[in-house]
């Protein structure tokens, strides 16, 4: 191709002076890169995609007229339509898959007796609280089984034919039409924010399943949550939303600023914590360190996404908070720090166990027949699931409503919740509740991981809840045993009068525990006060948190997202800061010696598609017969370039030699080279092999590249990819890869 010109993303050729007039449609023919889509696998090229982006900016403001002043608006107006479009879409959806979760899990236990599509939320509204809901009937009472054992034997079957028949319609649409709809979704989607290419992770089958199938796994009682899946549905729907124009289809640094801002919005809804949804995607996702107007953006459809759940109204409470807790009064005891602290401790031991147990199973999942059997893997656990939990009184109820009932205090206005309240059963509901909490344990361990929708967040805080009401019950019964105590001096001498909330300590067992399994801190004591409405209690749960996380990183650094994206080998740099100890690039870099690179001016046109078709590599250095440094050239922009020149393969074209560099090409008659100069990257990266280790991990952390090169007086010594950084940071853990879909490529 002749110099001076240049291929738009349509593959016409324009000139330099005319590449920022418009087209006859209006259109500014900015290429969004110079090689065609990025393919599923791959990583972005940030600065390439940043350059572009300032390109295209620029060329939007520099149009004469009334065009410099729409052009840009019309933009701005369009990511804003994707932003807000996806908050109403998620919230609308959101309250939606509530309302059908409820209706699905009731029917498990009965029915409305008026109306077969009322949950018994709808089917007994305007009792008091505490009054006895008639319409509301049993299977048994339904069919009038009069027999106390034929009704018992009714009630059991049902609950566990119907887990079996919902949890096994998820896995075999999961595994039938959606392979990438299972999980939770959000270690793909942390690597796809940090640059991984995953686009058919967001396909239109990927968001039906995602949404249907998660709808049916909570309804069949497996111990899964939506929280996490949610995030997965709101990304989908920003992903289809960018895809309406082409701006936003071709420019992969924008399109994750919108994904970023639906995961705020996904985690808005699920929690009912449009500010906990932000700091999700700034503590956890790691999205919006750097740029003011994504977390903006994150803000307004987290907002957008809260007040279409609150207008839906899908827990018919009117108000947006999910579990309300009332507490004994607004302060606590000094003395409560102690069983406070304890719950954090055993948060954080809990959720380290919970973490290497699922681990565990993944890799036995992996490596077994189970691996070969999704489907009915998923129907043998759920109904090991519905039998075992039917038996226990706290384990049979939806986990939601559990957690609901154990963060409320005792009224007698509202009821018992099956004997919390009766202080002569203490012992048997302590162990009751801690018995709940090793079985969801072996069960979310388990569950997490199959092939269904499955969050993590509401199980973990199930668990947490078990083990943080029973301290509660304790510390209320060694009260009321113990009233003058020098320990409860700060409390009424009459045990009548209430002093303790074990209400507020199942709170604390919550954080603890989900503190433990995610390592998650701000954005955790936000979602969990917006969550209860505990604002004046927000201190507890901030050291009970910070005590979890220390405990947890103590035991192993990794939370349970870190653990599956290492496992699973996703191109993802956690934002934890490096300290090496005294190694140098040299430690880290291959060398030139293992290096597969191209010779420039040596390698012939027939040898560079051998060595791309032998090689999976994301790109290969350039250097000349003196290993002089050339460039650096993907192996995808490689392979375009090689089929723009339309090469003659009958003829002598295979054997002519690939220039890279000017003077090359100088030497080199025309008709003996080809020159692949336009295949060589615009902008790389070199370094002296001595500077620290920490340094180079710091370039990969805060610049997002793709690799290093490392030269020395000119003259290449080595390279170090992102890949290679990846594989320093999870070094510690013992299992990274070992879920990887295909084989590990060094370079």
């Amino acid at each position: 191709m002749p110099t001076g010109y240049r291929h738009t993303r349509d593959d016409d050729i324009v000139y330099p002076e005319d590449e920022y007039e418009l087209t006859e449609d209006g259109r500014i023919p900015i290429p969004y890169r110079r090689t065609a889509k990025y393919k599923d696998g791959n990583t972005i090229d940030w600065l390439h995609e940043e350059g572009l982006e300032r390109e295209r900016n620029h060329a939007l403001r520099s149009q004469a007229g009334i065009r410099g002043i729409l052009l840009p608006a019309l933009e701005s107006a369009r990511l804003w339509f994707i932003v807000i479009a996806t908050g109403i879409g998620i919230g609308i959806a959101g309250a939606w898959l509530d309302v059908l979760v409820k209706w699905l899990g009731d029917l498990r236990e009965g029915r409305c007796s008026y109306g077969f599509f009322y949950n018994s939320n709808a089917c007994c509204t305007g009792l008091s609280p505490g009054e006895l809901c008639e319409d509301w009937q049993s299977w048994g009472d339904y069919l009038r089984i009069k027999s106390i054992l034929g009704h018992s034997l009714l009630q059991a079957s049902i609950y566990v034919v119907l887990a079996i028949a919902f949890a096994g319609s998820a896995a075999y649409l999961v595994v039938t039409y959606a392979p990438h709809a299972f999980h939770t979704g959000i270690p793909e989607i942390k690597a796809i924010l940090g640059g991984y290419v995953f686009d058919s992770f967001f396909s239109p089958w990927t968001l039906l399943i995602k949404a249907l199938g998660l709808a049916l796994a909570v309804a069949s009682g497996l111990s899964l949550g939506k929280e996490g899946p949610l995030v997965h549905v709101a990304c989908c729907m920003a992903y289809l939303l960018s895809q309406l124009f082409k701006e936003f289809r071709h420019n992969e640094a924008q399109k994750r600023r919108v994904l970023a801002a639906a995961a705020a919005a996904g985690v808005s809804v699920a929690f009912g914590s449009p500010l906990g949804g932000v700091l999700f995607g700034l503590e956890e996702l790691d999205t919006f360190a750097n740029e003011s107007d994504v977390m903006w953006r994150g803000f307004v459809a987290s907002a957008i996404a809260a007040v279409s759940l609150q207008w839906v109204n899908p827990f018919g409470t009117t108000k947006l908070v999910l579990f309300q807790v009332t507490f004994v009064s607004d302060t606590w005891r000094l003395f409560e720090l102690i069983p406070w602290i304890t719950l954090g401790v055993i948060g954080g031991i809990l959720g380290s166990l919970l973490i290497k147990l699922n681990v565990e199973i993944a890799l036995y999942r992996r490596n077994s027949v189970l691996n070969d059997w999704p489907v009915l893997e998923v129907i043998s656990v759920s109904a090991v699931t519905a039998a075992v939990s039917y038996l226990i009184v706290f384990a049979r109820v939806q986990t939601s409503e559990l957690v609901a009932n154990l963060f409320q205090e005792c009224d007698s206005a509202k009821g018992d919740y099956h004997g919390l309240c009766n202080p002569t059963a203490t012992l048997e509901n302590v162990f009751l509740l801690c018995l709940t909490a090793i079985l969801k344990i072996v069960l979310t361990a388990w569950t997490f991981g199959m092939m269904v929708p499955a969050g993590i967040f509401l199980p973990t805080i199930g668990i947490g809840a078990c083990l943080g009401r029973a301290m509660g019950l304790i510390m209320q019964s060694l009260y009321r045993a113990h009233p003058t105590a020098w320990i409860f001096l700060s409390c009424p001498p009459d045990p009548s009068v209430r002093c303790i909330s074990p209400g507020f300590y199942a709170v604390i067992g919550a954080s603890a525990m989900l503190g433990g399994v995610t390592r998650m801190t701000i954005s955790l004591v936000v979602i969990l006060f917006e969550l209860t409405g505990a604002l004046s209690h927000v201190l507890p749960i901030m050291i009970c948190v910070m005590t979890s996380k220390w405990v947890g990183d103590a035991l192993g650094k990794e939370g349970i997202y870190s653990a599956w994206i290492a496992m699973r080998r996703y191109p993802w740099l956690p934002p934890a800061t490096y300290r090496d100890a005294g190694e140098t690039g040299a430690t880290l870099m291959k060398p030139l010696a293992r290096v597969v690179a191209i010779r420039d001016a040596v390698t012939t046109v027939r040898e560079l598609r051998a060595l791309l078709a032998a090689h999976d590599f994301h790109g290969f250095p350039v250097i000349d017969s003196h290993n002089e440094f050339v460039g650096y050239a993907t192996k995808q922009e490689l392979g375009t370039v090689l089929e723009r020149l339309q090469l003659d393969e009958s003829g002598g074209d295979l054997d002519k030699t690939c220039t890279f560099s000017a003077t090359n090409r100088l030497r080199v008659d025309a008709l003996e080279r080809v020159d692949l100069s336009d295949a060589l990257e615009a902008s790389v990266i070199q370094l002296r092999k001595e500077v620290p280790q920490e340094l180079v991990v710091n370039m990969f952390q805060k610049l997002n590249l793709r690799q290093i090169l490392f030269t020395h007086a000119g003259k290449l010594t080595g390279l170090v990819t992102k890949r290679d950084v990846v594989d320093l940071l999870t070094r510690q853990f013992p299992h990274a890869a070992a879920l990887c879909e295909h084989p590990p490529h060094r370079q």
